[in-house]
C-alpha cells in the first residue's frame, strides 16, 4: 500500500500496537506525530531522497519547524491505518506538507496535520536554501 494514491497523496500503512495506546485503549495523541514522521520519511524516500545520504553528502537535514495537528476520531488497538502525505507548498528554505491519518478499512479521517519542514545546515542548524538538484523538480524553483 506504500505509494501514490489516485488523489496525489503518498500512502504509508501503519498498524496500531498496544504500545501506541493509552489507558482508554485509543492511540495516545503524541503517537500520531510518530506515525506522520514515518509517512514523511517514506514520502521523501519515494522521491529518491534518503535523509542519511543528504546529511553525509551535503551536510543538510530537514527539521520540522511547525506542526498544526487536529484530531477527528480515535484510532484503537490493532487498527490498520494509512498515513497520507502530500506537498502543500514550498519556498527557498522550507516546504509544507499536508498529512492525514485514516483508518484503512473505511477511509475515516482520524487526524490531520500541516507540517512545515526547513532545510538546515546540519552542523549549525541554521536555515539553508534547498540546493538545486537535491530534491525533485516538484520542490525546486520556488522563491
Amino acid at each position: 500500500m506504500t505509494g501514490a494514491s489516485p488523489a496525489g497523496w503518498h500512502q504509508f500503512p501503519v498498524r496500531v500496537y498496544f504500545e501506541d495506546t493509552d489507558a482508554q485503549g485509543v492511540v495516545y495523541y503524541a503517537n500520531y506525530l510518530r506515525f506522520m514522521e514515518r509517512g514523511r520519511t517514506e514520502w521523501l524516500r519515494s522521491l529518491g531522497l534518503e535523509q542519511d545520504q543528504l546529511l553525509a553528502a551535503h551536510g543538510l537535514c530537514f527539521s520540522i519547524t511547525a506542526a498544526d495537528l487536529r484530531f477527528h476520531q480515535p484510532a484503537r488497538f490493532n487498527d490498520e491505518l494509512v498515513v497520507r502525505t502530500r506537498l502543500a507548498g514550498r519556498e527557498r528554505v522550507r516546504f509544507v506538507l499536508d498529512q492525514q491519518v485514516c483508518r484503512a478499512r473505511d477511509g475515516m479521517l482520524l487526524a490531520s496535520a500541516r507540517c512545515e519542514a526547513a532545510c538546515l545546515e546540519a552542523a549549525s542548524f541554521r536555515p539553508r536554501r534547498i540546493p538545486p538538484g537535491i530534491l525533485p523538480d516538484i520542490l525546486q524553483g520556488a522563491d
